[in-house]
């Protein structure tokens, strides 16, 4: 390597950390939800003080609210070419018998390939599933839950998009926990919501799309067909071991699995971001093995957050556009990663909870370049697609936060007054989709029309994991019923 080119490098990796310190240095007032207070100031000073008045704070004697955060996330490993160590790291933690789960599409790619070479050079023993279902169903999870209980792997190895990755987390679940009703660890209140008591197997996580940063959160999505919507599992034992996060893996995704993994990237960062202060969420734990997944806004997932929305607002868009603008594929990959942490600790909201009825009530829609025979609403769409509506909603809650992340966005927020951030956040985003090209604006481009708002509200309540987390919603049942009604309204169209 050149001397100039080793500059350049740590040029780069310069920015990136004064960007990071950036992040956490922001100067609105209330933009740290844990430190926010009247004249509070950031940089040392501010922080060391405000520090020392959160350490005098008396704690809740109620023990209602909550007064401390977790961060849990997987190890990581990020390079191009880095697939190729796999079979090394199995080795290396005495795996026996890997379960290696993928879907029909990503059999055939060079990442499988990469592995396959890995794991025989090792010696290492492994199967392969390849039957997972993209937008996995309830039914196609039990399908290879199954499979994992016959073959009784001591690790598991997952190597594709969300589908795959929050698949092997549920096979690697019940294959440790062999008796366990499948509704046990469900989130309720569609589930029993159970804590997971005990360590499952080691689970490294090959990620070949940019989006849901799965490979670092201890969430697993599907579609419980029985209720019409979306729900999952979400445990810090979920969470992967490793996620070998290798470039090389994105550059066969079609242009339409960059653009709707991107928009959950944009929607993650967004959520995240703007989901209630950790400490303002009900009720504490009596016990921190009940503490959530998802526990709110916290000062170190924002920095998290706020660098994958930035990163995610300069690269989506050349993603899409170029199939071979590979540093724009790389930082997406990053992008998602870096969210994963954020959202995988704070939380998402609004968004995500109205995308899994919208997601599992489907009228027919089948999104333009993806190959699959079925009606498909990609998660990516099914969240962005109400994000201009959500945005406008939440603003109220904490101006700053939506004026801030407007200004990633390229606006200019010195004239906005308070009150106008949540339009100008909402007016943001829709501009940023419309850019983006080729995505439904509103639910009637995705075949929905008055009469099934009712039937998204209703699909939509259910979703308490997340729905907690959303500012500026009621806590009463009916009330909070009309604003998500009033929500799905001004959704169908932007």
């Amino acid at each position: 390597m050149t001397l100039s080119s080793n500059v350049r490098l740590a040029k780069n990796a310069a920015t990136k950390s004064a960007n990071l310190l950036r992040a956490i240095q922001y100067t609105h007032p209330s933009s740290c939800p844990c430190h926010a207070s009247p004249g509070h100031s950031h940089g040392p000073t501010g922080l060391l003080n405000q520090t020392r008045r959160s350490l005098a704070t008396p704690v809740d004697a109620s023990r209602k609210r909550e007064y401390a955060f977790e961060m849990a996330a997987s190890s990581i490993r990020f390079g191009p070419g880095c697939t190729k160590e796999v079979g090394m790291d199995f080795k290396n933690i005495g795996a026996k018998r890997v379960c290696v789960v993928t879907d029909g599409n990503v059999s055939k790619l060079d990442a499988m390939s990469q592995v396959v070479e890995g794991l025989s050079r090792e010696g290492v023993e492994f199967t392969v599933y390849s039957k997972t279902r993209v937008e996995p169903k309830d039914s196609s999870i039990k399908e290879a839950i199954e499979f994992s209980k016959n073959y009784e792997p001591d690790a598991f190895l997952a190597v594709g998009g969300g589908s795959v990755i929050d698949t092997a987390k549920l096979m690697n679940l019940f294959t440790c926990f062999p008796q366990a009703d499948f509704l046990d660890f469900v989130n309720a209140p569609l589930g029993r919501g159970l804590p997971i008591t005990k360590a499952l197997r080691p689970l490294i996580a090959v990620p070949t799309t940019a989006g849901t940063g799965s490979e670092t959160t201890g969430t697993a999505i599907f579609d419980l067909v029985s209720k019409k919507a979306k729900t999952g599992i979400a445990h810090r034992a979920l969470k992967p071991t490793l996620g070998i996060c290798d470039p090389l893996n994105t550059r066969t995704m079609p242009s339409a699995v960059h653009a709707s993994s991107g928009l959950d990237v944009l929607c993650h960062s967004l959520e995240s971001w703007t989901a209630i202060p950790y400490n303002t969420r009900t009720p504490r734990p009596e016990n921190p093995i009940n503490r959530p997944a998802y526990q709110g806004a916290n000062p170190i997932s924002d920095i998290f957050s706020l660098q994958a929305l930035r990163q995610t607002i300069k690269y989506l868009p050349r993603a899409v556009k170029d199939p071979e603008d590979h540093e724009a594929q790389s930082e997406m990959l990053l992008a998602a990663t870096l969210a994963g942490v954020g959202f995988g600790n704070a939380g998402v909201h609004l968004c995500h909870g109205m995308s899994y009825p919208i997601s599992g009530q489907n009228p027919g829609y089948k999104h333009p370049g993806y190959v699959v025979d079925s009606p498909i609403i990609p998660h990516g769409v099914s969240v962005a697609v109400t994000a201009p509506s959500v945005f406008k909603f939440t603003g109220a809650s904490n101006p700053e936060r939506h004026l801030a992340a407007a200004e990633a966005f390229g606006v200019d927020t010195s004239t906005v007054k308070r009150e106008s951030a949540g339009e100008v956040l909402g007016e943001a985003v829709a501009d940023f989709l419309v850019k983006m090209g080729d995505q439904p604006r509103g639910l009637k481009e995705l075949g929905f029309e008055s009469k099934d708002v009712d039937g998204l509200v209703e699909g939509t309540l259910p979703q308490k994991r997340v729905l907690m987390l959303a500012p500026g919603l009621a806590e009463e049942v009916n009330e909070e019923r009309e604003q998500l009604r009033g929500l799905f309204e001004e959704a169908m169209s932007y």
